[in-house]
């Protein structure tokens, strides 16, 4: 028992019945931790606080983001499940909590380095979490136009590149959601990437993240292609 974890998950509004397997995912990062070097951390609370209830802090939003997908008529009249990448995926963060907490929405776990895809895809065998595959592959050569929401913690700053690689991988309409920082930060980076990318200029809201006892600033910035 974590009592970080189980005071967060409520304070995130999110359900107990999520315990088990958030419990289990926790296990499996320690487990392979000092092996795969997944993540920096002196201790379980700082795992738990700094990495899964910083990946769920912003669920409600996704949440929401992803169901206005859900209620967009596709172009055959019908609907589908909507469809979020976790790019760089690394130790399964953002992505695999969040696919934990929000079980009727379906995830790619991007990620280019071997062993560490390996680590995701034994996780989501022992998870049992049906809603989540693997893409061992970089993200510039990945299969295009396919994501309604691409979420994504590990490109700092956001150069060219990589703004130009994330927006191949979605489809007309998908928004990016990185997690970042101070409100500062934010917007100095991203003055930057209007600069490189002048269709940014407008296109994006930067909304402030509450993560239990985390006493750092945190903010979703979403970004529409």
């Amino acid at each position: 028992m974590n009592r970080k974890l189980e005071e967060g998950i409520e304070a995130l509004g999110l359900s107990r019945d999520f315990l088990p397997l958030l419990y289990k995912y926790l296990e499996e990062i320690e487990l392979f931790n000092p092996a795969y070097g997944l993540v920096k951390v002196k201790d379980q609370d700082e795992l738990v606080v700094k990495h899964l209830l910083d990946s769920l802090a912003p669920a409600g939003i996704i949440s929401k983001l992803a169901e206005k997908n859900r209620n967009t008529p596709k172009p055959n009249g019908t609907s589908s499940a909507p469809l979020i990448a976790d790019a760089g995926s690394g130790a399964g963060l953002p992505g695999i909590p969040l696919a934990i907490c929000l079980p009727n929405v379906q995830f790619t776990l991007i990620e280019r380095m071997g062993r560490r895809a390996g680590f995701l895809r034994d996780a989501i065998a022992v998870l049992g979490l049906s809603n989540v595959t693997v893409e061992e592959a970089e993200m510039e050569k990945a299969e295009p136009a396919r994501f309604d929401i691409i979420v994504f913690r590990a490109f700092r700053p956001l150069e060219l590149p990589i703004l130009k690689g994330l927006f191949h991988l979605l489809k007309p309409g998908g928004v990016l959601a990185a997690y970042k920082g101070r409100q500062q930060a934010v917007e100095e980076e991203m003055t930057g990437a209007e600069k490189l990318m002048p269709a940014l200029a407008g296109n994006w809201e930067s909304i402030p993240l509450e993560v239990p006892f985390l006493e750092e600033e945190r903010r979703l910035v979403v970004m529409r292609a």
